[in-house]
């Protein structure tokens, strides 16, 4: 007896998503190595088990799998980060454990790949870098404003304009740590502790210039 189709339809929509996933982590493996260009729908499909005529299913186009992959790589710069307690009065602690998490995902292995794969592209495809910088850095740049326009408005803090001293915060947090790995200068993610002293600087820097005294 088949049963209704109400009951069919989760299992095929699990199995649906499985499939999707899976040929987005061989699209990946073929993308970080080759590069966009590079790349071919055919070795895609090998590296994700799957026959090519199940790859256009799921997928028109590289360009299409290529958005899938920078959609799904964005999202790990706010989750679990960027969390914030307004009412806590100790605005240089809570800033620095932020922005130590922030440089420790960023220096993660592996983070940099899709960041370069997405500044090759920009010029072609400038579509791929705003999405990937919307639901990315702009998402944490924003969490980080928000609460510091919630501690000038507690007295807390006094900041002409909370945007820049976010980015100005964000920046300076990686320096020395994020170029050198994205440049395939090093390969090795910082140790916790030059990401706590450089992360101290930043944070007492920015404490110096926008702390009430």
């Amino acid at each position: 007896m088949t049963a209704p189709l109400a009951l069919v339809r989760p299992a095929a929509e699990a199995d649906d998503s499985a499939k999707r996933r899976q040929i987005v982590e061989g699209a990946r493996t073929v993308f970080m190595a080759h590069g966009f260009d590079a790349a071919s729908m055919g070795e895609i499909a090998k590296a994700a088990g799957v026959s090519k005529g199940t790859l256009y299913v799921y997928f028109k186009d590289k360009d299409e799998l290529f958005k899938a992959i920078v959609e799904s790589e964005c999202p790990f710069q706010a989750e679990g980060i960027f969390q914030f307690d307004a009412t806590d009065p100790d605005v240089e602690g809570a800033l620095s454990r932020v922005c130590i998490a922030f440089v420790q995902a960023l220096c993660a292995p592996d983070r940099q790949s899709p960041v370069r794969a997405v500044i090759a592209i920009a010029d072609r495809m400038p579509h791929i870098g705003r999405r990937f910088f919307e639901t990315g850095p702009a998402v944490g740049l924003a969490k980080v404003r928000e609460y510091l326009e919630a501690q000038v408005a507690a007295g807390r803090l006094a900041i002409p304009d909370c945007e820049v001293a976010a980015a100005q915060l964000m920046e300076s947090s990686h320096a020395t740590l994020f170029k050198p790995l994205l440049f395939n200068i090093t390969s090795s993610p910082p140790p916790l502790e030059r990401i706590e002293y450089v992360v101290g600087i930043a944070v007492k820097t920015f404490m110096a210039a926008y702390g009430k005294k």
